[in-house]
């Protein structure tokens, strides 16, 4: 299906290279004038104008790909220019080769001297998937001249620098415009900090058929706003708000109302049946003027929070809860209720506090979160967000949603999925609390956890792209999401 990427890890990647040569008879060098020529052809529609060429070749395959590319672009007349740090030569026969045919096509190859020669466009061949240490002196001078430069950059395979399993780099690494992933899409370039680095990301599979080149499972699964059709059909015309689940919001300390609202909006806004809100005696008023069409009750103790549990589908548990004795309580009681829950925010404090398996759960943490749980830095997490969301899995048992920069949604048994939607913009607070209600609504409609993490993760990520269209990413607000969550959540 259109809307769903398969993604895969570099080792995987290079198994099905090598079946293409050595099962399905395709020669290296042809699948690296494939790429070359693949890459090419991105850079004239991207770039039509641009008349010279600069082309960063480092030892390996890659290098051997921007050959390819340059010997093309001199063919047709175009200003070249190819660059390698001193003492690079090619290792790989196929690079070999495509190094001697280049210079059989009159073309030089100029050893970086610190300084970058002028070019329209700079192709990034530095490196590519094989990278698993931070670039040498040299590579790291030549790709932090080209960040400085301001020139469009077009990346084969990976950004040079970055980790193609991760997303993660711990040296330089190239900007890039564009990424062109070769043979399969690599799950490092849709999640965590690639998604500074590599730009538009697009996939050419060289004339190869991913189901003849392996029978391994992905790694994860790349989903995009047009998947959201298939958990969010038209209601039948004899509907009634008992079939659509009751969910119930449980926060709301003292001077943190606002957090709890938000949950309980959110999830009416994505269609549940019946919300209400379990808070603070000081914050009824409020919340019942501010939103009528939730149930708000006063709930002071774990008993007047009993009867509300009772009747609810999926309980929604932190927004606003704070880690006093008060949230302690309502929160101790929801875990003890066994019913199902999406835990954010100071539930997922309190339960780093105290760490339990909670089969019955969705977790909804940032990074920071998610490190407290695991007991490591939130750079930890982010290093490896993959790796996080797995250690979160078998630590407790449950639905996980990492978010951050291409949200990870992982769970026991389950191939991992990112979402592709979201936005800088939604780094603000409040929008988690917004998520929470989501995914708690899509839960209580009977969408299995798993389902309902993913698609109201993607729910809420492509509503904060509706919503930063309108007036921008800068100033976006939680409460901005609500129009655009209702009309996503009725696909036509």
């Amino acid at each position: 299906m259109s809307e769903l990427l398969p993604l895969y890890r570099g080792a995987q990647v290079r198994a099905m290279d090598r079946t293409a040569i050595e099962t399905l008879g395709v020669p290296g060098y042809t699948l690296m004038c494939r790429a070359g020529e693949a890459a090419w052809r991105l850079l004239r529609e991207r770039w039509p104008r641009a008349r010279r060429i600069g082309v960063a070749c480092g030892p390996g395959n890659n290098g051997g790909d921007g050959y390819v590319l340059a010997r093309l672009a001199k063919a047709e007349g175009f200003a070249v220019v190819v660059l390698a740090p001193p003492g690079t030569s090619p290792r790989a026969r196929e690079a070999r080769q495509a190094l001697a045919d280049w210079r059989a096509a009159g073309g030089r190859v100029e050893t970086f001297d610190g300084l970058l020669p002028e070019a329209d466009v700079w192709v990034d061949a530095l490196y590519g998937i094989g990278l698993a240490r931070p670039p040498s002196d040299a590579a790291r001078a030549m790709i932090e001249r080209i960040n400085a430069s301001h020139v469009p950059v077009l990346a084969l395979d990976v950004p040079s620098g970055l980790d193609a399993d991760t997303g993660h780099a711990v040296g330089a690494v190239v900007r890039a415009d564009v990424t062109l992933s070769f043979i399969a899409a690599k799950r490092g370039l849709y999640t965590g900090m690639a998604r500074d680095f590599d730009g538009e990301v697009r996939v050419d599979a060289l004339g190869l058929e991913l189901s003849r080149l392996s029978d391994e499972a992905p790694a994860a699964w790349l989903i995009r706003p047009d998947g959201l059709s298939r958990w969010l059909a038209p209601r039948h015309a004899n509907a009634h708000k008992g079939e659509h689940g009751h969910v119930l919001c449980v926060g709301g300390e003292v001077g943190m109302g606002g957090a709890v609202r938000l949950c309980a909006e959110a999830a009416l806004r994505t269609g549940v049946g019946l919300a209400s809100v379990a808070t603070r005696s000081a914050g009824v008023a409020a919340l019942v003027a501010a939103r009528p069409e939730a149930m708000t009750h006063a709930v002071e103790d774990a008993a007047a929070l009993a009867p509300l549990v009772e009747r609810a589908t999926v309980l929604a548990v932190g927004p606003g809860l704070g880690q006093g004795d008060w949230g302690r309580a309502l929160y101790a009681a929801a875990l003890a209720s066994g019913k199902p829950l999406v835990l954010d925010a100071d539930g997922l404090n309190l339960l780093a506090a105290a760490p339990t398996p909670l089969p019955q759960a969705i977790l909804t943490p940032h990074p920071g979160e998610a490190g407290r749980l695991l007991g490591v830095t939130s750079a930890e997490v982010q290093a490896d967000r993959f790796a996080a969301a797995a250690a979160l899995v078998r630590r407790f048992d449950c639905v996980v949603v990492l978010k951050g920069a291409g949200t990870v949604v992982a769970a026991p048994g389950e191939v991992p999925v990112v979402i592709g939607a979201g936005n800088p913009g939604m780094a603000t607070g409040g929008m988690g609390d917004v998520l929470s209600g989501v995914v708690a609504a899509l839960h209580a409609q009977r969408l299995p956890a798993f389902e309902a993490a993913v698609a109201g993760a993607l729910l809420h990520a492509a509503a904060g792209d509706q919503a930063a269209r309108i007036g921008g990413e800068r100033g976006l607000l939680p409460s901005d999401l609500f129009p655009y969550l209702r009309r996503l959540a009725n696909p036509e």
